[in-house]
């Protein structure tokens, strides 16, 4: 290429995505760690919506606040790897190894969210009239290992398979 050409990017590429391996991913852990996750989030999202300006909201706020945020960050980086943990679903397989491919900025955000599910857990063992649970420990376990594989991967270290709850 010539000192006058500018090199050809795609949209929406950016060229500093770092690998992040996740081996062994646990299906049906996945599956139920995913649920869990969606109903805590309809939950929090109606308690936020009824009590916008109560404290008791104050979790659910934030809560559903980041999680909004961070898929507005993030998404669109992995549909292909969304695409093949779908099929792996599909066929039955116990686990799958992913390869998912971030920015950096996925570690904090990873730290983040982390942080805030176990205040979500805090807040479901309190009660409060809420339908969801905190997350059951082997959902725990695997909500941990998913994100600390970001965070380690990001700051350089290599893959740890799930071993388990």
């Amino acid at each position: 290429m010539s000192s006058g050409q500018v090199p050809h990017v795609e949209v929406g590429r950016r060229a500093d995505l770092v690998e992040v391996r996740l081996l062994r991913l646990p299906l049906a852990t996945h599956r139920d760690a995913s649920e869990h996750a969606d109903e805590l989030r309809r939950e929090f999202t109606l308690i936020r919506a009824q009590q916008a300006d109560d404290e008791a909201a104050d979790v659910p706020r934030r809560l559903v606040a980041l999680m909004e945020e961070l898929e507005e960050q993030f998404s669109g980086y992995n549909e292909e790897t969304g695409r093949e943990l779908d099929e792996a679903m599909e066929r039955g397989e116990a686990s799958v190894d992913l390869v998912f491919r971030v920015p950096p900025e996925a570690g904090p955000a990873a730290v983040r969210l982390g942080a805030m599910l176990d205040e979500a857990d805090a807040h479901c063992r309190k009660g409060d009239a809420l339908l969801t649970l905190a997350t059951a420990p082997e959902a725990l376990a695997y909500r941990r290992w998913y994100l600390e594989e970001f965070t380690r991967q990001l700051d350089g270290l290599p893959p740890r398979p799930w071993t388990g709850g």
